[in-house]
């Protein structure tokens, strides 16, 4: 898959967690898909995700830097949104947040087969 392929693919990943579509995550997320050096599968990350969301009901993600060399895609997410109670162990309990996640994803074929995310916790800490 060329540069440019895997670019549109993933913006079009994005665009689809940001409308929370999930029945279409299955078009861009692999079945066996890892996360963080773990096995959950497709059933697992969407579970993550839709967690997320219900957590944070104004979650949007927004690409601030992306980075591709096929198979793999580098990516610097920025969310700014409000948590309406724990996040990441902080109790944020409502109060706007903005901080960043680092996030690589190796691709086999036209899927995220792959995914090692960091997020920026200590931008969260200096906010509260």
């Amino acid at each position: 898959m060329s540069e440019f392929n895997l670019s549109d693919l993933y913006r079009g990943y994005i665009a689809c967690l940001n409308r929370q579509d999930w029945p279409k995550l299955r078009d861009f997320v692999g079945e066996d898909v890892t996360y963080n050096g773990r096995r959950i599968g497709l059933s697992g990350y969407r579970a993550m995700l839709e967690r997320d969301f219900r957590e944070i009901p104004d979650l949007r993600f927004e690409i601030q830097l992306l980075v591709c060399e096929p198979p793999h895609i580098a990516s610097r997410l920025h969310f700014d949104c409000t948590p309406i109670g724990t996040f990441l162990g902080l109790p944020v309990h409502g109060q706007q947040v903005a901080f960043s996640e680092n996030v690589f994803y190796e691709f086999g074929g036209d899927k995220i087969q792959r995914v090692w995310s960091v997020i920026d916790k200590a931008a969260i800490e200096r906010q509260l």
